[in-house]
């Protein structure tokens, strides 16, 4: 009874099949839906086929062709296209004579029509350069070593490379080890998609499957490992492909799309040369992205990136991506010590801003340098550090801050999108300015050719625009990492005033409110709405004391705010309201500024800091910001100490 309604099930199918497939005019979409359907004849398949590879009803290209191939080898081609298709070859998975070609005459063909599949199948389907050492087997290692770094890793001491065991499934999509069945099943869900580039996530999912037999081979030889690798395929089963189909979409859904829009050239007739940056992808340290993707990832669902600048922090402060962590690549070898703690922070600040959704939170990490590769030598080791602990979504930057900076000009220039230019931000105190990767300044009015006139016209942008650019900017981390020396130098000698003028901090009368100073409630908000997770800030190593407190204005008007303070700086960060756990950067200042610290005698705990510039003759107030601070004696105690440290490095420079 049962085998009668599947009987009946299986025959309600083919007449399904059959009328969209004999019907004119039917759409594509209808066209590779019958596709889905796993079990019928080879008649509905050979037209199913024909119509996913746009092939139906095309004429007869053979037509003209005598046979004769005008070749050498022309009688030995004859004898093996005659093997090619005696049944015992066609049964046997692995014979060396394997190839799509096989799959294809199992679907008895007509001549012509068999020319037509084979052609646009190899051409769409089958890589160029699908030879040992090739192109795309380079571009699969790092998708390996992207979603299965520990894999990856194992397999490169082994010195097993993708194409001693690859090369096969790659030129014949897996039917070399597959039975017919099982490739003719996998041929239905894979034409169906269209995708030429689902073959490598699919060689990503066998491996994947595979790995737990793979690590424990650990005491095997190379030869060993490589036969067990290469025959994996042939374990697969029919009713595996709609899994294996599925996890591989899924492991797609995770992969930057730049992995297939910088290879497009690999599949297709195109006889467009490589490029020539773009063809050794065996000196590829990780996955690239290219900058747009990177730019427009965070703004849609799929891959999102957590960018991590590893410039040095005068190139960062000058100008960065805003969304962008700062992890100084120099600190490796300078300063082991605090490099740890800076990339503790960085996954703590990674996990931190997924949880709250952060506009700068990714799962995948990108790295970005400064695109010249002198300069960046120091960050290819920090990705060598990550790669080796077997971090995965790893990947960098392509061009690095270079092309960053091209991109938004150009995107500018042209008028496409002007609101890129809302993504650099600076932290060196001046917002109007940016630097070029290496420290040149950009501010120049000078023309000039190539990308450096292009920065030019960028830099002119920004500085035009400083005002809308600053309130939209957001900024999720950004560094006050640096030694003192970046930050000061022996021009900048004001604090030697100190020792022969008033202390800097004083008990004030009550009547001396400064209101006709400066205010910091007279700067323009603009300047400071930058939006950080106040967590993350706390917690970043080069932060010696963090003081809560209320902001208050000269209107009487109090913000809950953060006061941090670091070797050479006080940041405040007002909270807010509406986003519980983030902060506006509402002021930064350096402690070599702070000209007077000063208290009500009646209300000791509202704090008074004037910063300008400080000589003999007297000095000019630039900000004054106030602060009620509960116990702010030691507050103010702890910020003189660290101005006093800030004293003492100026005068011994």
């Amino acid at each position: 009874m049962a085998d009668e309604v599947e009987e009946a099930i299986r025959g309600v199918w083919d007449q399904d099949l059959a009328e969209p497939l004999d019907s004119e005019g039917s759409d594509t979409e209808m066209e590779r839906g019958i596709v889905q359907v796993q079990q019928h004849s080879a008649q509905h398949r050979a037209k199913m086929w024909k119509i996913a590879l746009n092939v139906s009803g095309k004429g007869d290209s053979l037509s003209s062709w005598d046979g004769v191939l005008d070749l050498p080898e022309q009688t030995l081609i004859h004898h093996r296209s005659q093997q090619l298709i005696v049944p015992e070859h066609l049964l046997q998975p692995g014979a060396e004579l394997a190839t799509p070609a096989q799959t294809l005459l199992g679907l008895q063909l007509p001549r012509s029509d068999l020319y037509n599949c084979f052609y646009a199948f190899m051409n769409k389907y089958i890589p160029r350069d699908c030879v040992a050492n090739g192109r795309p087997f380079h571009l699969y290692r790092l998708l390996l070593q992207y979603h299965e770094p520990e894999l990856c890793s194992f397999l490169d001491t082994k010195k097993i490379t993708p194409d001693s065991y690859a090369i096969n499934w790659l030129g014949s999509l897996f039917s070399s080890h597959c039975l017919p069945d099982v490739t003719q099943a996998m041929w239905d869900f894979y034409l169906q998609q269209a995708d030429p580039f689902l073959v490598f996530f699919l060689m990503l999912i066998i491996l994947v499957n595979a790995k737990e037999s793979i690590l424990a081979q650990e005491g095997d030889s190379k030869e060993d490992i490589i036969k067990m690798l290469e025959s994996s395929p042939s374990l697969l089963e029919a009713e595996d492909i709609e899994d294996l189909f599925l996890l591989a979409q899924y492991y797609q859904s995770k992969t930057p799309l730049s992995f297939r829009k910088m290879n497009q050239n690999l599949f297709g007739s195109s006889l467009v040369a490589l490029k020539e940056e773009d063809t050794d992808l065996s000196q590829a340290l990780c996955m690239p992205v290219s900058v747009p993707e990177i730019l427009q990832a965070n703004q849609q669902d799929g891959v999102r990136f957590f960018v991590v600048d590893c410039r040095p922090a005068e190139q960062y402060n000058s100008g960065h991506l805003s969304t962008a962590f700062h992890l100084d690549s120099d600190l490796m070898l300078q300063n082991p010590s605090e490099f740890a703690l800076s990339v503790k922070s960085l996954l703590e600040a990674q996990k931190q801003s997924l949880e709250s959704g952060s506009i700068a939170s990714g799962e995948h990490l990108c790295f970005m340098g400064s695109g010249r590769e002198e300069e960046d030598m120091y960050m290819n080791m920090v990705l060598a550090h990550f790669l080796q602990k077997n971090k995965e979504y790893v990947s960098i930057a392509k061009g690095g801050f270079m092309a960053l900076q091209k991109h938004l000009v150009d995107m500018n220039v042209e008028g496409l999108d002007s609101s890129y230019i809302h993504w650099i931000v600076s932290t060196s105190g001046s917002h109007s300015s940016l630097s070029s990767a290496d420290g040149e300044s950009l501010s120049s009015s000078a023309d000039g050719k190539g990308v450096k006139s292009l920065v030019n016209k960028m830099t002119f942008a920004l500085k035009s625009k400083s005002v809308n650019v600053k309130e939209k900017m957001i900024s999720f981390i950004e560094n006050t990492s640096t030694p003192v020396e970046r930050h000061v130098s022996s021009s900048d000698r004001v604090g030697k005033a100190y020792r022969g003028v008033k202390p800097v901090f004083s008990i004030a009368d009550e009547e001396e409110y400064d209101t006709d100073e400066i205010d910091s409630s007279s700067m323009s908000d603009d300047d400071r709405k930058e939006i950080v997770n106040i967590q993350t800030w706390m917690n970043k190593p080069d932060v010696k004391h963090r003081i809560p407190c209320n902001e208050v204005k000269e209107t009487g008007h109090m913000f809950p705010s953060h006061l941090l303070i670091t070797a050479t700086h006080m940041y405040c960060l007002r909270e807010i309201a509406s986003r519980r756990g983030f902060a506006y950067i509402q002021s930064r200042q350096a402690l070599n500024s702070v000209v007077k610290i000063t208290s009500k005698k009646k209300h000791p705990e509202l704090i008074t800091f004037k910063f300008g510039s400080n000589s003999s003759a007297g000095g000019e107030i630039t900000a004054v910001e106030r602060y009620l601070i509960p116990n702010a004696g030691d507050a103010t105690k702890v910020i003189k100490q660290q101005i006093m440290k800030v004293l003492d490095a100026l005068e011994s420079s």
